[in-house]
């Protein structure tokens, strides 16, 4: 369940028993329907009642209180019986039958208690979460909301995620505590120290496996590490690289934060989805996550530049989500001066980033088409196969 887990917002009822007197308003005229309605809202208020499981009742089936009186009350607004009976109908399917789009665990019959997962493109994110073993102070790394939010549209429990930027470890953080799986890669051996102490520290209630490795995503046999861990294959990556030269993150040449150029950044970004391509699973997903810089003046549009690399080795771009975010480590104390700086620069200070949803789909294409030149080929953006 994706709704607050309050006791003013959950109510746990008896599914057999819920079931039970929906079924029997089947058969009834509308009157007689919307005087058993009121009744059993009667009931469902009633907690002494035997269709209020607790918590702990082993038939408890939480569900939204204020989304079920809802459904009710639509149900008795109705002003025709056929109506009546198609909201009563597909009140009895959320309460009994599963359906999803076969990616995530999304009861899509009970589409509307999932109210706390974006469906828009526009994230406001006021502050990070920072529950747990989350911390801040680790230059460069994103709010947990993204990988939360991700893992749950594009896995499913027990799924397995690939991180090729680790950094201090948030994706993995955030898919153990959702039952996923994940395989974190991070250049920075200190880093890799880090994020193994926060897995071990954060609560492990579903027993998953996240595992950090020290490496070079662009060379380090991904396949092999999958191998290792008895995992054929991944179903999501979650990529949140340097944005080129933004920030210095060490002093390692394999560092992308340290490419001579903008150039040498893209072709190395394009080494990483090579290399990940073959372990992720077809048709499944890639989420790209960077923003934009500044050079000599320029706005260089990194963030576009570098989904164009990923749309080149053959994934189609689902979604483009524009984050805001209101301070950076780097200007938190000097937003005065940026200001500043944009008036008297022309320009504008930077307050977003992009997260770009790509799913893999042109494998085979590929594959039978092995002279093609996928680094450098612009005819295939936006291609997609029937």
């Amino acid at each position: 369940m994706s709704i607050s887990d309050t006791d003013d917002a959950l109510l746990f009822v008896q599914r057999d028993l819920l079931f039970a007197a929906l079924s029997a308003m089947r058969t009834l005229a509308l009157p007689a329907l919307r005087a058993e309605l009121q009744a059993l809202q009667a009931d469902l208020d009633d907690s002494a009642h035997p269709i209020c499981a607790g918590q702990q009742h082993p038939a408890a089936l939480p569900l939204s209180r204020d989304i079920l009186r809802a459904d009710l009350e639509q149900i008795a607004a109705a002003l025709t019986l056929e109506r009546a009976r198609y909201y009563l109908e597909r009140l009895i399917r959320g309460i009994t039958a599963a359906r999803s789009n076969g990616d995530n665990d999304i009861n899509l019959n009970r589409w509307k208690e999932y109210g706390d997962i974006h469906t828009d493109s526009l994230w406001m994110i006021e502050r990070r979460d920072s529950s747990g073993v989350h911390t801040a102070d680790y230059w460069g790394n994103f709010v947990p909301q993204i990988p939360n939010q991700m893992l749950r549209r594009y896995t499913r429990p027990g799924d397995w995620v690939i991180d090729p930027f680790a950094g201090s470890g948030t994706t993995l953080i955030e898919a153990q505590r959702l039952g996923r799986n994940a395989l974190g890669i991070e250049l920075q051996p200190r880093m890799v120290a880090r994020i193994q102490a926060a897995v071990a520290t954060e609560p492990n209630p579903h027993h998953t496996q996240c595992v950090a490795v020290q490496g070079n995503s662009a060379t380090i046999d991904v396949r092999a590490l999958l191998g290792d861990l008895q995992v054929r294959e991944a179903q999501l990556a979650v990529l949140h690289p340097p944005y080129f030269d933004i920030i210095r993150f060490s002093d390692d040449a394999d560092d992308l934060s340290n490419a001579p150029s903008v150039d040498a950044f893209l072709a190395l970004m394009g080494q990483v989805v090579d290399n990940l391509t073959p372990a992720l699973a077809r048709g499944r997903y890639l989420v790209l996550v960077i923003g934009d810089k500044y050079m000599r003046g320029d706005w260089i549009p990194l963030g576009f530049l570098t989904m164009n690399e990923v749309q080149q080795r053959g994934f189609r771009l689902k979604s483009i989500v524009v984050k805001n975010f209101e301070q950076t480590v780097g200007k938190r104390q000097q937003k005065e001066l940026w200001r500043y700086r944009a008036l008297a620069g022309g320009f504008f200070v930077f307050k977003h980033e992009y997260l770009f949803c790509f799913s893999e789909t042109l494998r085979e294409f590929r594959s039978q088409n092995s002279e093609v030149q996928w680094n450098h080929c612009v005819y295939c953006v936006g291609f997609e196969l029937h």
